[in-house]
């Protein structure tokens, strides 16, 4: 039997980031992404976020591809939020994810970061720390990024 560790940190932000998470509904937009997660038998390590975006960390299983997986988190979750009408605002997820693989080192770290969105984001807006994330990991920026 193989043994993959495939931890991933990702973010995924509404359309435009739009503040169209409520805050009182967002634990139930949880469940149902976990959901998602357990049906292609991935592990969810954590989740949390704020009015316009949410991070998960996952560990994707080895027989899934991490593309397949976000688009059916946002094709799935997107229909169910505009149907169930929790998110009377919300009108879709932004075009593109942020993802970035993690050694299990890391894990204790990213779940406490993960954890504590709320009291990050009073220091630190989204598109800020998104321009971070990415300037640190990636050699391109694009503000079609955050769209």
């Amino acid at each position: 039997m193989s043994c993959v560790c495939a931890l991933y940190h990702i973010v995924i932000n509404t359309r435009d980031r739009r503040k169209t998470i409520t805050p009182s509904e967002k634990h139930v937009l949880y469940k149902y992404i976990t959901g998602i997660i357990a049906w292609h038998k991935c592990r969810l390590v954590r989740i949390n976020g704020i009015a316009n975006h949410i991070h998960i960390l996952v560990d994707l299983s080895a027989s899934v591809a991490l593309a397949s997986l976000m688009a059916e988190i946002k094709r799935a979750s997107s229909i169910w939020m505009k149907q169930s009408g929790k998110f009377p605002y919300f009108d879709g997820w932004g075009h593109e994810y942020y993802a970035v693989s993690l050694s299990p080192k890391l894990a204790d770290k990213a779940i406490e970061y993960v954890k504590n969105q709320e009291e990050h984001h009073m220091q630190i807006s989204f598109e800020d720390e998104f321009r971070k994330f990415v300037s640190g990991n990636l050699s391109e920026w694009s503000d079609k990024m955050l769209t």
